[in-house]
């Protein structure tokens, strides 16, 4: 089941970042992972607005997730990461294809009244 690294960053230092987001592409292809959301504009829809850049990382599973965070190459970016920012950074497991199937039958039966 894919997991997923999400991460909320407050940028302090944009030159500095440049460096970080050069390297980290090689590094996260080495344990299976792509970018889903790197830094796009975000629109707030409900609650307080989101100032933060948002990234969110797909990854095969955790167990790489967490092997890609821990590596010692991720860990030169994460020192670079923060001279430039301060962040949060969670991992998440995936919802399956069954899983989804299996609710979308379930909500496909009601309806809202």
């Amino acid at each position: 089941m894919p997991a997923y690294m999400i991460a909320r960053i407050d940028v302090t230092d944009p030159e500095r970042l440049k460096d970080y987001l050069q390297h980290t592409p090689r590094i996260l292809d080495r344990f299976g992972g792509r970018f889903i959301v790197r830094g796009a504009p975000v629109v707030t829809v409900e609650g307080p607005e989101e100032t933060h850049r948002v990234v969110v990382i797909e990854f095969p599973d955790t167990e790489s997730a967490h092997a890609f965070y821990d590596s010692d190459e991720y860990g030169l970016a994460i020192a670079i990461r923060q001279e430039a920012s301060t962040g949060q950074f969670m991992i998440v497991d995936g919802y399956g294809d069954d899983e989804w199937q299996s609710v979308l039958a379930a909500s496909k039966q009601l309806t809202l009244e």
